[in-house]
């Protein structure tokens, strides 16, 4: 079986398979890769999905993407390690459910996609006998779930850069506690800041002999296994065959990219709802064509989510027919129409955020941070516009409510329940470095600390 290709988005670098693609993280030419051609799923199979474990529908869609450089037995065993989880799907009212992705180790959805992603660059990484080294920007969540998924993998070291002043005390702590292969750069700006340092590393020529990657979801790695819970979600929440609505708070577009992919791989959805929070680029983008990154982005209760130029905008671009390079010029427009057809986009910002994690609680006894409010809130506005729709919907609960304590306490009047995964914490000795937003002084720490030579 030969394997699938994958293509960068900025169209000047070679094809690669995947092994290739998680490992450089970001295309030469800077682009982002995708698949040359999106597999597809029978609709046979996927009815099969309700009857299935989480793991076994990752391995089943997953396969279509490692066929010819992964055993499928192998795949099935780390997808079985990778999700030893609950992934649980709440009816709230009607056909109105939310999917909760916070149950994992770090407590955050990007568990789901870290802990496959650090398995299959691990095995890679050892199979060929080398080292790698990951760089990953963070505003809140990234961080910690990758750092976990990372932490102690032979042949891997991590370094998480985070903007000093955006992250909960916990979300720094689930990085700053590691230690071992884990190192961390709390850095005196934003996150867009960190992103433009990871990513103007991986341009720098005299960094090449330093073997680094991305965890970011700037790395295709990220987006595949965010696909499977999409597919799950609609076989607990929906008939066979019928199309789901989701709901998809959404920062730097990796989250809602998965959603994407679920699609065209043949998941029946009705309509894919994309709610950010201030930074409000893309709703502004999807009404009139325009795109104008936000610089700098607004600091907004959604901290993961404050982003003015989201990476993976460049991949739904593509995906729609156009061609938008890393700084956000659109060389070739997408297919506005259809994009504004499959899309709904609106910009949440705090008033309404803690509005509607109150509302939530008092109508539905929904417990909501402030991230899965904006999803909340971006999927009562969808159904607004649509009354009386029996569609069923999805509306995503990206992170725990006990890493924003503060926020809840202060809307609902009690601190959430805290799992043992964040009480842990408590205690736990931190160790980070400090810096400026200095290119230079960022690549002479690489090269101190990270260069073979």
């Amino acid at each position: 079986m030969k394997p699938l290709l994958f293509y960068s988005t900025n169209g000047h670098s070679p094809q690669v398979d995947l092994r290739t693609a998680l490992i450089q993280g970001q295309a030469p030419d800077r682009g982002l890769y995708l698949p040359v051609s999106i597999p597809t799923l029978p609709q046979e199979e996927i009815r099969e999905f309700a009857s299935l474990s989480y793991a076994e529908i990752a391995s089943r869609i997953l396969s279509r993407y490692t066929g010819g450089i992964l055993d499928e037995s192998v795949l099935q065993d780390l997808c079985c390690d990778a999700y030893d989880y609950p992934v649980p799907v709440e009816k709230v009212y009607g056909r109105v459910h939310v999917l909760r992705l916070d149950r994992g180790p770090t407590a955050s959805f990007k568990d789901f996609a870290a802990r496959m992603m650090a398995r299959l660059i691990g095995r890679f990484v050892q199979e060929e006998g080398g080292s790698l080294n990951i760089l990953t920007a963070t505003s809140g969540d990234t961080g910690s779930a990758v750092a976990s998924a990372f932490h102690n993998v032979p042949g891997i070291r991590v370094l998480v850069l985070f903007p000093i002043d955006e992250v909960s005390d916990r979300q720094r702590k689930q990085m700053t506690t590691l230690g071992g292969n884990i190192a961390t750069l709390a850095v005196d700006g934003k996150f867009d800041d960190c992103q433009a340092l990871v990513k103007q590393a991986f341009a720098d020529p005299s960094l090449s002999e330093i073997p680094l990657s991305s965890a970011n979801s700037i790395n295709i790695g990220r987006l595949l296994p965010q696909s499977v819970y999409y597919f799950y979600a609609a076989s607990r929440a929906a008939e066979p065959a019928e199309p789901v609505v989701f709901s998809v708070p959404s920062g730097n577009f990796g989250n809602m990219m998965g959603a994407v992919l679920a699609w065209r791989m043949g998941l029946p959805v009705r309509k894919l709802v994309v709610p950010v929070n201030a930074n409000d680029e893309f709703p502004v983008f999807l009404a009139s064509g325009d795109y104008h990154r936000i610089e700098p982005s607004k600091n907004c209760l959604s901290n993961a989510m404050n982003v003015g130029h989201p990476s993976n905008l460049a991949r739904l671009v593509a995906v729609y027919g156009g061609c938008m390079d890393e700084k956000g010029f659109i060389h070739q427009p997408p297919d506005m129409g259809k994009m504004k057809n499959d899309l709904f986009s609106i910009s949440v910002d705090d008033l309404e955020t803690a509005r509607t994690i109150r509302q939530a609680w008092d109508e539905h006894r929904l417990l909501l941070e402030p991230h899965g409010a904006v999803g909340w809130r971006g999927l009562q506005a969808y159904l607004e516009e649509t009354p009386g729709s029996q569609t069923p919907c999805v509306s995503l609960e990206t992170a725990h409510p006990a890493k924003f304590p503060d926020e809840i306490e202060r809307q609902l009047g009690f601190l959430p329940e805290v799992p043992e995964s964040l009480s842990r914490l408590d205690g736990l000795l931190e160790k980070y470095e400090k810096m400026d937003v200095d290119y230079p002084a960022f690549r002479d720490c690489l090269l101190a600390n990270y260069s073979s030579r």
